[in-house]
């Protein structure tokens, strides 16, 4: 029996290159593929696919939280998310989402096949570069309390509402802004959110 995968590539040359060299492999057969994160789920659904190849970075919705929503309506179903981006943070954010397989784009297309296999087998892939990497990820310079406002202020939180959550008074949260842009190296409270998540520090 193939094996039947849905791929989600929101670039339809990628799309296309990939579509085109799963379909060299005899024992793989791809049921759907689509350009949108908010298309998964319904199309997994629809198409009952043994791994679903997502690409990290989706219109509509992103790659990691259409492997959550897979997990819970079709277990069955396992991950394999593609990236471009070698950053640790990702790939703690992939570990910590429970994908089955964490994979660069830019991987030999056999390695690509060999991770689908490998991965509908029950086994979990991870690209050995993205591991290293991973393990080799500097500890958050931040305190407890500093990491728990970034990451109310990453949610869209303001200063006033993330004082009244942590029962803090506004100037306070203000100065733990401020501090956090600093320790970070950070332009402002957005750049701060950004590295602090690429480097894993908020989960």
């Amino acid at each position: 029996m193939a094996i039947r995968l849905l791929l989600a590539e929101d670039m339809n040359m990628v799309r296309g290159a990939l579509v085109a060299l799963l379909n060299l492999e005899d024992d793989l057969e791809i049921v759907s593929e689509l350009a949108r994160g908010d298309e998964i789920l319904n199309a997994a659904l629809e198409h009952r696919p043994d791994v679903a190849i997502i690409d990290i970075d989706l219109p509509g919705l992103d790659g990691l939280s259409a492997a959550g929503q897979l997990r819970e309506r079709l277990p069955q179903c396992r991950t394999l998310i593609l990236t471009s981006l070698g950053r640790p943070g990702t790939l703690r954010r992939a570990l910590s989402a429970q994908v089955n397989g964490y994979l660069l784009k830019d991987a030999p297309p056999k390695e690509l096949a060999n991770a689908v296999r490998r991965v509908a087998a029950g086994q979990r892939v991870i690209d050995p570069q993205l591991a290293l990497a991973a393990w080799g990820g500097t500890e958050t310079p931040l305190t407890e309390r500093e990491t728990e406002v970034l990451r109310l202020a990453a949610e869209g939180s303001e200063a006033g509402e993330i004082a009244r959550l942590l029962h803090l008074s506004p100037g306070t949260v203000r100065n733990y802004l401020t501090t956090i842009v600093a320790k970070l190296n950070a332009r402002n409270r957005v750049d701060a959110v950004r590295i602090a998540r690429d480097s894993g520090w908020l989960l």
